[in-house]
């Protein structure tokens, strides 16, 4: 039994000091998750307010009418029957 458990920590520490030279090689820290990684060559995405509900959505989840900015299709028809 004390061996399987010293097989076992001897294996842990082979993936976490794998897992350290890669992550120095690509350029991370071993602390950084993988999302941050991820994140750091994207642009952020801005957030805009629907003029119709006062909804904050992401930029590209929404509907633009000119220089008005609506959450979805439906608020913008409403706002366009006013």
């Amino acid at each position: 039994m004390r061996n399987l458990l010293i097989f076992i920590l001897v294996l842990i520490a082979i993936w976490w000091v794998r897992r350290a030279l890669r992550n120095m090689r690509s350029g991370g820290s071993a602390d950084e998750g993988r999302g941050a990684r991820r994140a750091r060559g994207s642009q952020p995405e801005a957030i805009l307010a629907c003029r119709q509900c006062g909804l904050h959505v992401p930029e590209s989840e929404g509907v633009r009418d000119g220089d008005a900015f609506y959450c979805c299709e439906e608020h913008r028809r409403q706002a366009a029957g006013r």
